[in-house]
């Protein structure tokens, strides 16, 4: 009978560690289950959980608020507050896609946009501050506009977080009710409604204010594309 031969195996083209059951799968597999466990624990209320969840992803929080903002110690502060809205906050997570880290990312973005419009509203303050020192006497006119720029600014500042933060987009950002909606996350009735109620504060500061003749003051102007959805 007939013998074949058989030539020698093949050499095998499974790289180690590439099976779930190799170090590096296993690896990976121990971190997975180590964040949905810090997930878990801060959701459910440990309050041991905050630190581990802080330390496990500040670094990445911080380096996102970085890089948008350029400023460490403003990065810091976004930072804190990011991890303070999420606590207070937790009973709204839903795991998805991206996990505790993902939801994390969508609190920053918020965070950041908020010290955006902070700081311009800190610029436009000291800016109007500025002329008002450096420059010689002014027209009635002219004192008015800036009487009034003070006053709004003032205002702004007394508004609840999330109608300040829609009246900065609105008018620093140019952004229409729908896009404010889009990039809040906000419904839009709630976008109208936090607008109008802003928009009606500030015009009662300028009439309390008033102006340097005792002239009813312009009401503030609506961006164009604030008017419209």
């Amino acid at each position: 009978m007939a013998q074949h031969r058989t030539g020698p195996a093949a050499p095998s083209t499974t790289r180690p560690g590439s099976r779930l059951g190799g170090p590096a799968g296993r690896e990976r597999h121990a971190d997975r289950d180590h964040d949905l466990a810090l997930a878990a624990g801060f959701v459910s209320g440990d309050e041991a959980s905050i630190e581990d969840v802080y330390r496990r992803w500040s670094p990445m929080v911080h380096t996102i608020a970085r890089r948008t903002l350029g400023d460490d110690r403003e990065a810091e502060d976004v930072t804190q507050q990011v991890f303070l809205a999420a606590w207070k906050g937790r009973h709204g997570y839903r795991p998805g896609r991206g996990g505790l880290p993902g939801w994390l990312v969508g609190i920053t973005r918020h965070k950041i946009a908020d010290a955006l419009s902070a700081r311009t509203r800190r610029t436009e303050l000291a800016a109007v501050t500025a002329r008002q020192e450096q420059e010689p006497p002014v027209t009635a006119g002219s004192a008015d506009e800036a009487v009034n720029r003070v006053l709004v600014m003032q205002a702004l500042e007394r508004l609840p977080a999330a109608q300040r933060r829609v009246v900065g987009l609105a008018f620093y950002g140019d952004l229409t009710q729908t896009q404010i909606a889009a990039r809040t996350g906000l419904p839009l009735g709630t976008v109208k409604s936090h607008l109008r109620r802003a928009l009606h504060v500030l015009r009662r500061a300028l009439e309390q204010g008033g102006t340097t003749e005792g002239r009813a003051a312009a009401p503030p102007r609506v961006p164009h594309g604030a008017a419209h959805a």
